[in-house]
């Protein structure tokens, strides 16, 4: 036996010695060492995963009972994306050891991958009942979300939270879920809870910098990211939110500048080259706008405002035939927004369509009666009296069905966003950083992406036509209500 120890040493005598090269990366010394199963893994380590996976089966066939080595060859076919595969293999493994919490969980991530939500939910639960973990907690949650059913990603985050209250990845999605869905406190109360743990959460500190921004608060809103920027410079969603937060400001050049850098980021968010298409209107750049907003359309093809922006600047542009299949196609997409027929129909009365106009018109009208009926509102007071300068023009200014007075005009309270312009035309995605949090599961909330928006003292996109003594807004149409009348 002492013979025998001494030409074939025992393994484990050496793991201080494989864990002193391991912690110092120095792999190749690792692999010298090392057994088969070790190695393989040493190979995942340095992203050769082929070879890991072949090693991993050779053990899988050397030892046919071991559990370890089949669910290690699993994870190598996750890892190159062979999901049905790692199914099959996790299966085998399960059959050879009961109640493994493990196998469980990583089925149904590889279910999510193959979008067999129902299946994946099922494993989850299952790994759940086995043993309570975040990671599992946050994975259902994201099914939840991939299925677009904010409450029950709610509900499933807030039982992650009371399982693991320190958890700041539960706490800022958490927080982030809220503010979609315009919980301002507690969105506020899980996102400070977040920050007390990490105060470097940069995630969380976007958020809440989202909410300041909302509420217009933008000084302190742009002192939270630069905190961010400390942490992550290349994120698309912070330089569009700066952005937006310079615009809101007035800043117009800086608002650009941070958007640009946004979009050369993230060349494919249709929000940053919306906000880009918003800006430059505000500044009269009509030709930019609508090359922005074109690419906007391209990327997201079924939002109406961008068709109505899109017509306001082909409006500028002197172009009002595609102006006119613009504002054809935004009423076509948006069924409750009252601004796209008034305009469409300040358009058509401008180019002497009396009858065109008129139909618009009714059809804001309706828009208008069905807004006052679901909800309690105030309408902006510009879109009101220019909703009344035509009618009057079309002689239908009696029948105006929302026409009433201000409750407070130095408070001038702002109505929601289903019938107010900066509601539609707010610059978007001040809140992105859901979708980064979340990136698998809502990049496009559609928001968004539910976002709050950056609050204006005075909507800049709205295409409206000013009174003769007011200041012109760039961004309003060319609707020359004024000069028809007389």
């Amino acid at each position: 036996n002492l013979i025998t120890t001494m030409f074939f040493p025992i393994l484990e005598k050496q793991n201080w010695l494989i864990h002193l090269h391991y912690i110092r990366k120095d792999y190749e010394a690792c692999k010298v060492i090392l057994d088969c199963q070790q190695l393989s893994l040493i190979f995942r380590l340095e992203g050769n995963i082929q070879e890991s996976l072949e090693l991993f089966q050779t053990c899988a066939i050397l030892s046919p009972q071991c559990a370890d080595n089949l669910k290690q060859v699993a994870r190598s076919l996750f890892l190159l994306g062979k999901h049905k595969a790692a199914i099959e293999v996790y299966n085998e493994a399960a059959k050879l050891t009961q109640n493994d919490w493990e196998i469980c969980h990583n089925l149904g991530v590889c279910y999510i991958y193959l979008k067999q939500f129902r299946k994946a939910q099922e494993q989850l639960h299952n790994a759940l009942h086995l043993n309570r973990h975040d990671l599992t907690y946050i994975m259902l949650g994201k099914i939840h979300l991939l299925e677009g059913d904010l409450d029950k990603a709610i509900e499933i985050y807030k039982k992650a939270v009371e399982f693991s209250p320190e958890n700041t990845e539960l706490l800022t999605t958490l927080g982030l879920l809220y503010l979609q869905l315009g919980i301002y406190q507690k969105a506020f109360e899980h996102l400070g809870n977040a920050l007390t743990y990490d105060p470097t959460n940069y995630k969380a500190i976007l958020a809440a910098g989202s909410m300041m921004q909302t509420h217009g608060d933008f000084d302190v809103a742009l002192t939270k990211y630069r905190v961010v920027a400390c942490a992550v410079p290349e994120s698309p969603p912070l330089w569009n939110n700066i952005g937006m937060c310079f615009f809101g400001k007035k800043k117009y050049v800086a608002a650009i500048s941070c958007l640009k850098r946004a979009n050369y980021l993230a060349p494919f968010d249709w929000k940053i080259l919306y906000n880009l298409g918003l800006v430059h209107l505000t500044m009269q750049q009509y030709a930019s706008a609508f090359h922005f907003l074109s690419a906007a359309i391209n990327l997201q093809p079924k939002m109406g405002e961008l068709y109505m922006l899109l017509a306001v600047a082909l409006t500028n542009l002197e172009d009002p035939e595609n102006a006119k299949r613009a504002y054809a196609e935004a009423v076509r997409l948006d069924k409750c927004n009252p601004l796209v027929n008034l305009n469409y129909a300040v358009l058509l009365y401008n180019q002497g369509e009396r009858k065109g106009a008129l139909a618009q018109y009714q059809e804001m009208e309706k828009k208008v009666s069905l807004l006052k009926d679901s909800s309690s509102l105030e309408f902006d007071s510009e879109m009101v009296e220019m909703a009344q300068k035509l009618g009057a023009a079309l002689q239908v200014g009696e029948a105006l069905v929302w026409t009433k007075p201000v409750k407070d005009t130095k408070s001038k309270h702002r109505t929601t966003s289903t019938s107010k312009a900066a509601g539609f035309q707010q610059p978007l995605g001040s809140n992105q950083a859901l979708g980064q949090a979340m990136s698998s599961a809502a990049a496009h909330r559609k928001l968004p992406s539910g976002a709050g928006t950056s609050q204006l003292t005075k909507p800049p996109s709205l295409p409206l036509e000013p009174e003769p003594t007011a200041e012109a807004h760039p961004a309003e149409a060319a609707a020359q209500i004024r000069e028809k009348q007389e």
